[in-house]
């Protein structure tokens, strides 16, 4: 591509054309201040705080969404910048609640960080908040249009990235308001909880539901035994709310937290995970050479399911009805454990660590998530919670020893923990898939072809002389197209254009979740897939079909992988549901 020369603040710089001048400005070590800009996201200057100066210019263009021009001299920071930027920043203030104590995004808000940085003690101007009610419909997220400061990210990345609509800005001028499509309720919108929403609100205007409190009571209850599980991608972000890299594993960290948090047993989702890939390989492999649905679709992301069953009801028969991993734990914890140890399974407290918002809906989500008889898991907390918890119980995190998951439902493969990485859930199917249709374990335990970041991506396999073509998509935006080829394929009586497609709701998977540390960006994502690759490599066992304890779980209880009783408890069905519900 070609590139340009250009100054800014004096300092000579060749760029990419077509580079706007505040991520040129970036690549110069140089910040410029921005409440609305996000990499994941379209710009569009809707907070005008990245104003800058054009040498022979007399505007002051938005930095996010003006290109750098060749020869162009740019000034990023001066007096009179500053404090057109102090001023703006006063007026956002100026219309914000000031309740940065009880604010959930106290310590982390990116305006809150803007009036520090400018040393703002006072507010010159009338203060005038209008007064809009909070809308905590949902299970999973929690509006405050109070809060809201019109940057316009989270109706960006529901509509571009998510292709969902739940969001958007209704009214004009100062009547502008952030709220539900067609002002329903959030539960009552097109929304799939996905978080991404809230993980892009540079304020606390969308947060989590907060349910910190109810794991709390449930330890300080003597008559209930509390088990815990953690995701896969929670070991890979939540030492970023302690100051780590992204990316650092702190696995046996999280376990050693949780038993200083009080909890009877420490358990975790990597082991479901690899149960996952024995349901749904065995599913797989059943259409396969069976005859049967193509392409089997991975069911494991519960904001997925949930844009599905609105959006795409057609393609029921395609989804693997295998659960998730957290629903396959707790159904497994609450029947198998419970047996086990002896407890009465209504004494049992089923709580789950996750990188997702759509955790919480997903516990609930259907009659199927209460196959123990009462519902499986009783509650979702996700990293961010966590983080919160530890620093709240005192518990210097840093400097806890690591710490083993408790037997038998917590010991894992490499292919269980890559199931937080977009396309880490395909890999680890074909690792075992090639097992059951063969017997034969297969030499090449990493599948290359089904790694990157590109929206969407296929490769062509062999598995006993048979073709096998597979497709991975992450963020929701992604799957129409895919979605089209399919049907396209078979509306016109034609062979499936894949045999396996694996689908995650949010950009990078579930190591960019709606609940995860904020300010993810590529890089963090990055940097996170990495740190799933490299606990994949050190795992002594890397296929999921090989784990001793899975093996062990079939042996004394399931019996075989799609059992009747594995359909019973690990199951789920799915339906069409309405767009708008009232």
């Amino acid at each position: 591509m070609q590139k340009v020369t250009i100054k800014i603040n004096n300092i000579p710089l060749e760029v990419k054309q077509g580079t706007s001048v505040l991520a040129a400005a970036r690549q110069a070590g140089i910040h410029i201040p921005t409440l609305c800009a996000h990499p994941d996201l379209t710009p569009w200057g809707a907070c005008g705080l990245c104003v800058v100066k054009v040498e022979g210019m007399p505007k002051l263009p938005r930095a996010c969404v003006t290109e750098v021009a060749e020869g162009a001299s740019y000034i990023t920071h001066d007096p009179e910048l500053n404090k057109i930027r102090r001023t703006i920043v006063e007026m956002i203030l100026s219309n914000h609640p000031n309740e940065c104590l009880t604010c959930g995004r106290s310590g982390s808000c990116e305006l809150q960080t803007l009036a520090a940085n400018f040393s703002i003690r006072e507010v010159p101007f009338e203060h005038n908040v209008t007064e809009l009610p909070k809308d905590d419909s949902t299970l999973s997220i929690v509006l405050d249009p109070r809060k809201c400061i019109k940057c316009g990210r989270c109706v960006l990345v529901c509509q571009q990235l998510q292709d969902v609509w739940a969001l958007e800005f209704l009214g004009r001028g100062d009547h502008t308001e952030m709220m539900p499509a067609a002002g329903a309720s959030l539960s009552e919108s097109p929304c799939i909880k996905c978080g991404q929403c809230s993980a892009h609100c540079p304020v606390g205007a969308i947060y989590e539901r907060d349910d910190t409190k109810e794991l709390l009571n449930a330890i300080l209850n003597p008559e209930l035994h509390v088990a815990v599980q953690i995701a896969p991608a929670v070991r890979v972000a939540i030492g970023e709310a302690f100051g780590l890299k992204p990316g650092t594993i702190t696995t046996g960290k999280i376990y050693s937290a949780l038993r200083r948090l009080g909890v009877n047993a420490v358990f975790d989702t990597n082991f479901s995970a690899d149960l996952t890939i024995m349901e749904e390989g065995t599913e797989f492999v059943q259409r396969l050479t069976e005859g049967g649905v193509l392409p089997l679709i991975t069911s494991c992301c519960p904001s997925w399911v949930d844009y599905m069953e609105k959006y795409c009801d057609d393609m029921i028969p395609n989804f693997s009805t295998a659960k998730s991993p957290m629903m396959m734990q707790g159904a497994l914890t609450k029947t198998y454990y419970a047996d086990k140890m002896g407890l009465p399974k209504d004494k049992i407290f089923s709580a789950a660590i996750m990188p997702c918002t759509s955790k919480k809906f997903e516990i609930v989500r259907d009659k199927d998530m209460y196959a123990s008889g009462q519902q499986d898991v009783d509650l979702v907390l996700t990293t961010r919670e966590l983080a919160r918890l530890i620093k709240q119980s005192g518990i210097d995190f840093l400097a806890l020893p690591d710490e083993e998951a408790d037997s038998p439902i917590g010991a894992y493969t490499g292919a269980g923990t890559i199931f937080g990485a977009t396309g880490g859930v395909m890999e680890a199917a074909l690792r075992t898939a090639h097992f059951l249709v063969t017997g034969k374990e297969y030499q090449a335990i990493t599948f290359d072809a089904v790694r990157g970041m590109e929206g969407i991506r296929s490769a062509t396999l062999s598995i006993d002389g048979k073709e096998l073509r597979v497709a991975i998509a992450h963020g929701i935006a992604n799957v129409r197209d895919l979605l089209n080829e399919i049907r396209k394929a078979r509306d016109e009586g034609k062979e499936p254009p894949y045999h396996f497609v694996e689908v995650m709701a949010c950009r990078g998977g579930c190591i960019a979740g709606g609940g995860q540390p904020y300010n993810t960006t590529d890089e963090v994502r990055n940097a996170r897939i990495a740190g799933m690759y490299a606990d994949d490599q050190q795992s002594e066992i890397r296929c999921s079909h090989q784990n001793p304890f899975i093996q062990e779980v079939y042996r004394d209880f399931l019996g075989t992988p799609c059992s009747e009783k594995s359909h019973s408890l690990l199951h789920t069905h799915y339906h069409p549901r309405p767009l708008y519900t009232k």
